[in-house]
């Protein structure tokens, strides 16, 4: 165990699944977003990763004038924090269960163009989901679908933007096709994975998992893993054993303990005592953009 490394501590501050709605303070206007994202900061966390929602309704979106919303909100108070923003919305195909091949309304399926409209916000980091399943959240089931070809047009355009893509994998293949991208010169500079555990037929929460995923990464790579619900603190600490960055947030989990609802800050907070008693220290903005090798932003 390496104590003398820095740790990039990540919040995910809202997400864009539907959530508990007698949360009291779940951030969904732009304001609320980027307040929880100066939130995060002020308790120490050295990446803010952001979704947007829909103001009126509280659900995910993908407007590219919410994301300029809060991003100018939290460039305008000059609060240094490295912004992440998502481009995994536009990838929900519902199947009509009398026609499979047939989409509901439901769904959200877009072009790799319409889904990184946003990024023209120059963030340093967004995440590139490269994966497909079948997922579930709440009684709705669906297929969270990537294809390669689509994944493959959206790292190119993070390379012209140079903004560096967190790629995002929730099982062992996942990785395996992040090394294909890395072999086809998609993604440039040092690679970053962010391993998703506890998402439902995803990759469990536990250390055999980890370990085993780790493993398949590319040398030199740096990565990161992070756990669903009550698994998100068990984690931050089994990834820092195991050479691993973290991430906490009300995206993962809406809880500071059993039934109690937590703030960003809080969460980041309990993360930060947990990786303080282990040793270690957070590492900053500034810091993590060196270990990433990120442009600065904006």
């Amino acid at each position: 165990m390496d104590t003398s490394r820095k740790i990039i501590l990540t919040c995910a501050v809202t997400g864009g699944a539907p959530f508990n709605r007698k949360h009291p303070a779940m951030p969904v206007t732009p304001a609320q977003i980027a307040a929880a994202a100066l939130e995060a900061a002020a308790a120490g966390a050295s990446v803010t990763h952001i979704h947007v929602r829909n103001p009126q309704t509280g659900e995910g979106s993908r407007d590219p004038a919410l994301f300029k919303e809060v991003v100018d909100r939290i460039r305008s108070t000059g609060t240094d924090i490295v912004v992440n923003l998502s481009c995994g919305m536009g990838a929900v195909f519902m199947p009509d269960p009398e026609n499979e091949g047939r989409a509901l309304p439901e769904s959200d399926v877009a072009s790799a163009a319409d889904r990184m409209l946003h990024l023209n916000n120059l963030p340093e980091l967004a995440s590139l989901d490269i994966t497909t399943g079948n997922q579930i959240e709440g009684q709705t089931e669906f297929v969270y679908l990537n294809t390669t070809r689509t994944l493959r047009a959206m790292a190119k355009r993070f390379a012209a933007l140079g903004i560096k893509p967190e790629l995002e994998v929730f099982s062992s293949g996942d990785i395996e096709f992040g090394k294909q991208l890395i072999a086809e010169g998609l993604i440039e500079g040092t690679p970053l994975f962010q391993m998703v555990t506890g998402v439902k037929w995803g990759a469990p929460s536990n250390p055999e998992t980890i370990l085993y995923q780790r493993g398949l990464l590319p040398p030199g790579a740096v990565w990161a893993a992070f756990g669903i619900g009550r698994n998100q603190m068990p984690i931050v600490a089994q990834a820092a054993l195991m050479g691993g960055n973290v991430r906490v947030g009300l995206e993962d989990n809406l809880y500071l303990s059993r039934g109690v609802f937590a703030t960003n800050g809080q969460l980041v907070e309990k993360a930060r005592g947990i990786l303080e008693n282990m040793g270690y220290a957070i590492a900053t903005p500034t810091e993590t953009r060196e270990m990433l090798g990120l442009r600065r932003g904006g």
